[in-house]
């Protein structure tokens, strides 16, 4: 069985820019959800992939990936609707472990959350000064509910 143990922070200022070794376009669609699971296709580069996740219980989950064609990711993003979430991911090592620094763009732009994926729950592991709050349990700052109250916000201005 896979398990993600996955810490999440907001982030403070743009120091952590100027650690980034990598950068990687991603799209992410939501295909399904329900309470205990999610089902998510993912395009980046020349790859994608198919996962699904259960619920997270703390900052642990069970998670299942799998490499598809990526013309199936192109057609499954489609069946997503608006529901498809784009960011810019910016992998900054530091002090032994590997952040994985997203920023947002289209519907959800402005929102920056760094991540964490430690071996275990008690791994524990030095905050970089950029890293601000916690947010791993918040449902505040989970994608699904931050792009549908983004979502919903933008009709009622359309509308009014």
């Amino acid at each position: 069985m896979a398990l993600e143990i996955e810490r999440k922070f907001l982030v403070v200022g743009d120091r952590w820019r100027e650690h980034v070794t990598a950068k990687l376009e991603l799209k992410d669609g939501l295909l399904s959800r329900d309470g205990d699971k999610k089902v998510r296709v993912r395009s980046f580069r020349d790859r994608a992939t198919l996962a699904v996740k259960s619920r997270a219980v703390g900052m642990r989950r069970e998670e299942f990936e799998y490499e598809i064609p990526v013309a199936d990711a192109e057609a499954m993003l489609r069946l997503c609707g608006e529901l498809v979430v784009e960011k810019t991911r910016n992998i900054v090592p530091w002090l032994g472990h590997t952040w994985e620094v997203d920023v947002y763009h289209g519907a959800l732009k402005g929102i920056v959350i760094a991540e964490i994926e430690l071996p275990s729950e008690t791994t524990t592991f030095e905050r970089p000064s950029w890293v601000g709050a916690e947010v791993t349990s918040d449902p505040r700052y989970k994608k699904i509910y931050l792009l549908t109250e983004r979502l919903a916000r933008r009709k009622l201005q359309a509308a009014g």
